[in-house]
């Protein structure tokens, strides 16, 4: 027989056999159904149960001393603005940790002059945990009589002495200028330079005093020599050349300009007129 004659037959054959079986979907009673999966009433009991015994023990643990902070710790800062810390916190020694005002919490610590961030964490049964971002002293602001301590970042940290912190560098100011404990510089050029003394580092002990006018930066060394660095960008660059730079300068020059820190120009007498390149760099 053919091979294409065997499977038409072969074809034939199988669809003339009926299946010995038809699916079919399980028949579903919706009351055997639920009372299959609704709870019992001893576990609907018991499940309040267990809520209100974990709501009574919130309610006591909120009311009575049984969670009530004695201890507040400081993580992140110095002594010191740990003490202030501790200090704006006081106020909730004795009160529970559950249910405390985080928001509260930080609110307070973020407001101190001396603390750029806080996060805090409970630290059952009886400490609060602070753990802070402090700010970074840079340069200490003169106003006529008046210092004080500002950060990197140009907030004024703390009112000074006179003759307070003589290693670090001074920044200038009119006597007409509003200083106000907390905020951020807001007089021409003080924010740009404390935030150039910042970025200095070890290289801001060699810096007396530090001047911005007309966008031009100024470290006045304590050598006597005045060291230009224009526009208040690059300023790492700019100091790692000087820093390099300043051991082959000629003897008697009084002056560097770095503000092109690929051509640096020194001199004798007044630096020449300047004005500041454009940088795209931050």
């Amino acid at each position: 027989m053919p091979v294409r004659a065997r499977l038409a037959r072969s074809i034939a054959h199988v669809e003339g056999r009926a299946l010995p079986w038809r699916p079919s979907l399980p028949e579903v009673h919706p009351q055997v159904w639920l009372a299959r999966v609704a709870p019992t009433r001893r576990s609907l009991a018991i499940g309040f149960g267990l809520l209100a015994v974990a709501l009574g023990g919130y309610l006591v643990a909120r009311e009575t001393p049984l969670f009530a902070i004695d201890r507040i710790e400081v993580h992140g800062g110095s002594p010191r603005v740990a003490a202030q810390v501790r200090q704006a916190l006081a106020s909730l020694v004795g009160r529970p940790l559950v249910g405390l005002d985080g928001s509260a919490v930080l609110q307070n610590v973020d407001a101190l002059p001396t603390v750029v961030s806080a996060s805090y964490d409970r630290a059952f049964p009886h400490t609060l945990s602070v753990t802070v971002v402090p700010e970074r002293p840079a340069a200490v602001l003169r106003r006529g009589p008046d210092s004080w301590l500002v950060s990197m970042r140009g907030r004024v940290m703390e009112p000074l002495g006179t003759t307070a912190l003589p290693k670090l560098p001074r920044i200038w100011i009119s006597t007409r200028t509003t200083v106000r404990l907390g905020a951020e510089l807001k007089a021409a050029g003080s924010a740009t330079a404390a935030h150039a003394v910042g970025l200095a580092g070890e290289f801001a002990a060699r810096v007396d005093s530090v001047s911005d006018a007309n966008g031009v930066l100024v470290f006045h060394l304590r050598s006597g020599l005045e060291l230009l660095l224009g526009a208040g960008s690059d300023i790492k660059l700019k100091v790692a050349v000087a820093d390099r730079v300043l051991a082959m300068l000629p003897a008697g020059s009084t002056f560097l300009d770095v503000s092109s820190p690929g051509r640096p120009v020194s001199g004798y007498g007044s630096p020449p007129s300047f004005t500041p390149p454009t940088s795209s760099r931050g």
